[in-house]
């Protein structure tokens, strides 16, 4: 009969790094932009990581969305056709990042060192207690910035949320969530759109009832089964993904380099606060 030797448990620190740029970088994301300095190709990149390509072009707007500034840059034409590439601002970041990477891991080995003295169900407890204090959301677009405005109605908060010098998004949210999110003036607030509720138009002389316009250009279109998803990206780096039938790619001649504008209601704009 043969023994079966005790599985050891080790805890092992996946950072999650949540500073002024927001809580956006983790370890793929960081092997993601490091296979992207190191090859020049976004293609090439995810493979090493390894991801799809479609799932790595999300995390590249996810990240650059989120950052202060672009951390991946895009090159069109030349002689091989353009490429990708990092950002010097791209590349501080990989520095600041693997450097508190290391720092952490320290801190979990002493912590570990601690729990051991409990047994290994401390250590697994506490693995426990961290997975679930983690959080994901399904919406496609991810913003960062700070508040620049709220008017107070009877019933609901207007918010307006500087993204950078050119865009503003502007979210309505209950005045219950307001005062939950402890709202003011400076506040830092993430803003989150599903890509369904984006439209986007062409006609600059077009009116909505809709808060929220931003203009871009297309830079990337993805097309499914039953519908395109819509990359649109902003003067300042930041990407808005839309996702629209088929015939609206048609019907609006969408293609990359295309001047567009992504539409969205306030009410579609969820917010939320990272103590």
């Amino acid at each position: 009969m043969t023994t079966r030797r005790p599985i050891q448990h080790k805890l092992v620190g996946k950072l999650t790094v949540d500073t002024e740029f927001g809580a956006f970088l983790g370890d793929t994301r960081i092997r993601l932009l490091e296979s992207i300095d190191r090859y020049g190709s976004i293609s090439q990149a995810a493979k090493a990581v390894p991801l799809s390509y479609k799932a790595a072009w999300d995390a590249v707007d996810a990240m650059n969305n989120l950052a202060e500034a672009p951390l991946v840059e895009r090159s069109v034409g030349g002689k091989h056709g353009g490429g990708t590439s990092l950002t010097d601002y791209g590349r501080r970041v990989i520095a600041m990042y693997r450097a508190v990477e290391q720092e952490y891991q320290d801190a979990i080995d002493r912590l570990s060192k601690r729990l051991g003295d409990g047994g290994e169900t401390s250590v697994r407890q506490f693995q426990t207690l961290l997975r679930r204090m983690s959080m994901r959301t399904s919406a496609r677009n991810q913003f960062v910035g700070s508040i620049c405005g709220l008017r107070e109605g009877e019933v609901s908060f207007e918010v307006r949320i500087r993204l950078d010098d050119a865009n503003e998004v502007v979210a309505v949210i209950t005045r219950e969530s307001a005062e939950t999110l402890e709202l003011a003036i400076g506040t830092e607030v993430h803003a989150f759109v599903k890509a369904p509720s984006v439209l986007i138009i062409t006609d600059p002389a077009a009116r909505t009832s809709a808060r929220n316009h931003l203009w871009g250009e297309v830079t990337r279109i993805h097309e499914g089964p039953v519908s395109s998803e819509v990359t649109i990206t902003l003067p300042g780096g930041r990407n808005v993904t839309s996702v629209v039938t088929h015939d609206s790619v048609g019907n609006l001649a969408l293609a990359i380099g295309t001047p567009a504008c992504a539409v969205f209601q306030a009410t579609a704009v969820i917010l939320a606060v990272f103590d």
